[in-house]
């Protein structure tokens, strides 16, 4: 197999060729980095559409919806900024963030830009020993949590570890009571006009497009989470690129239904909004029988979820039809889009679907536009937004004819690095800038790509690397299933000394049987060396904070000499 051609807008390898300084000054000619920030973005919306909805947050278990126009969303940003000053934060600070979707998470995103500081975004559920260290490894100063979620006592938690972690300074919770040293967010935060009279106290601190904003934390599949630290610039070209693939303006409305402390909810959702002039509407419970609910009262131009979200919300939309006739565009990313689902989202809603392919290290790089075929989502995971570009590079793994590769991207929207952990980032790098996304995949013929899958996880069979990504798509959207993974076990009696495994949760009391699987991968054209040999069924699969499943683990469990 040969290397495949990069694939993106011409110029891309003479970029790369430039020294750092001359690169960054090229990515502004381009318009892809800027000196203006997402806080100027900010400022512009609030002085030109005061108060235009900004934010719907909308509260499932408390019946209500908290909302920001633009103007109220700026005060708020000068008074959270002043309150992290009077907590002793200083420029470079750390401050971590550890909520559900509420507002709370919008207004201290754009504080910590006003005063300098890095925000640290933490997901709820967090066990003890992944938030030891996180805020470890940041060093953060400051903690904005919840008195617990979940039935899980975070206040408490974080509090118990101000011994532990002595940078840590002061904990704030939100919504409820402060357990012993830790300070009420409501009385501190927003009961406290500080702007009118202060605003001067944050001159010159504000940070610059090219200074650390944010640290993103990956999946942790194979050890300790990792820090992916980005710019406002690096976001921005990632950003960029993906509203103008949809030829987005000032009427973009988001409904997002991912968590506002991952790259798409943060970036692709309140981002995304504010750079435009938009709306976005989230809600804080997983819940997604109720996001038809939210396209229509908020007028949605965009949805955007993982299969299984939009699977839940077209069945919810069969059952009870709303108004989504404002829905243009429904994006869907972390795994393959399926043709039946593709065709169930543009009969329920009324949208076409697109599919999406991006990481933490970068963001949305590649997405289907709207001038493709119609049904181009089922088959490709699109083509590079113009800040970036990707390429295929042999894997070692397949035979000449499958075509199947390592994928590397580079580009403007790569990540700084990864916090206090320089040689790891380093290590996925070329010399060229080419960064190796530890994915595997295919040229879909129309100078995008097509996942197959990681490729520690990757099965072989006859010189053929198995679709995984597919595989796994097919048999989770099983009736009988609720979700699935594939794994090969090593096994003397199967092909190449590997048994296909199929790890199933199934749906209720119905449960799949191996030809069940096997009769829906075969009606769905796939090959059938790729036919699971093995079925295991699970109440649930083992995951990360951020919703990969831990292979690793499955591999393990279900492993023998043989099969």
């Amino acid at each position: 197999m040969t290397t495949a051609a990069p694939t993106g807008p011409a110029g891309h390898g003479d970029v790369a060729a430039l020294s750092p300084e001359e690169r960054a000054a090229e990515y502004r000619r381009r318009g892809w980095w800027r000196d203006e920030t997402f806080l100027d973005d900010l400022r512009r919306q609030a002085r030109e559409r005061p108060h235009k909805l900004a934010v719907a947050g909308r509260r499932i278990a408390e019946s209500r919806t908290d909302t920001l126009d633009y103007a109220e969303l700026r005060c708020l940003t000068d008074r959270f900024a002043l309150a992290l000053l009077d907590l002793g934060v200083r420029r470079g600070d750390f401050v971590a963030v550890q909520l559900p979707n509420r507002w709370e998470m919008v207004a201290l995103m754009f504080a910590c830009m006003r005063v300098g500081a890095v925000i640290c975004p933490l997901s709820p559920v967090c066990p003890e020993s992944e938030l030891r260290h996180r805020l470890g490894l940041t060093g953060a100063r400051v903690c904005v949590t919840l008195p617990q979620w979940s039935g899980t006592p975070l206040a408490e938690i974080v509090t118990g570890l101000k011994d532990e972690l002595p940078l840590l300074e002061q904990v704030l919770v939100v919504d409820g009571p402060a357990p012993e040293g830790a300070l009420s967010f409501h009385d501190h935060f927003v009961a406290t006009d500080r702007e009118e009279h202060r605003s001067g106290d944050l001159d010159g601190l504000a940070l610059t497009a090219d200074e650390p904003f944010v640290v993103l934390f990956t999946s942790g599949t194979t050890g300790e989470s990792k820090g992916v630290l980005h710019s406002q610039n690096t976001v921005h070209s990632a950003v960029r690129g993906y509203v103008d693939a949809f030829g987005a303006g000032d009427d973009w409305v988001a409904a997002v239904s991912t968590p506002l402390v991952h790259y798409s909810g943060f970036a692709q959702g309140v981002l995304a909004g504010v750079l435009l002039g938009g709306t976005v509407a989230f809600q804080d419970l997983r819940m997604n029988d109720a996001l038809p609910d939210l396209v229509e009262r908020y007028g949605a131009t965009l949805l955007y979820g993982p299969p299984a979200t939009l699977a839940d919300v077209a069945a919810a939309q069969r059952a009870e039809k709303r108004d989504t006739s404002s829905l243009r565009h429904v994006v869907i990313g972390s795994a393959p889009v399926l043709a039946e689902l593709a065709a169930e989202v543009h009969d329920t809603l009324g949208a076409r679907a697109h599919s999406l392919w991006g990481m933490s290290e970068n963001g949305p790089v590649t997405m289907t536009r709207p001038a493709d075929p119609d049904d181009w989502a089922a088959h490709s995971n699109g083509r590079a937004i113009d800040a970036m570009e990707t390429r295929i590079d042999p894997s070692g793994l397949d035979g000449e004819s499958d075509f199947v590769g390592r994928l590397k991207v580079r580009g403007a929207s790569l990540a700084l690095g990864y916090h206090r952990r320089a040689e790891a980032f380093a290590a996925e790098l070329d010399a060229d800038g080419w960064f190796d996304t530890g994915d595997l995949a295919r040229d879909d013929g129309q100078g995008g790509i097509r996942i197959v899958g990681r490729a520690r996880d990757a099965i072989v069979r006859d010189g053929l690397v198995a679709p995984m990504t597919e595989l796994e798509a097919l048999i989770g959207s099983h009736p009988k299933a609720v979700e699935a993974a594939v794994v090969g076990l090593p096994s003397t009696a199967h092909p190449g000394g590997t048994a296909i495994c199929a790890v199933v949760v199934p749906a209720g009391d119905a449960t799949p049987s191996l030809d069940d699987l096997r009769t829906r991968l075969r009606e769905s054209g796939q090959d059938p060396r790729f036919l699971p040999d093995r079925l295991e069924l699970l109440p649930a699969l083992p995951k990360t904070l951020t919703g990969k499943v831990r292979k690793a683990e499955l591999r393990q469990r279900y492993s023998a000499p043989s099969v």
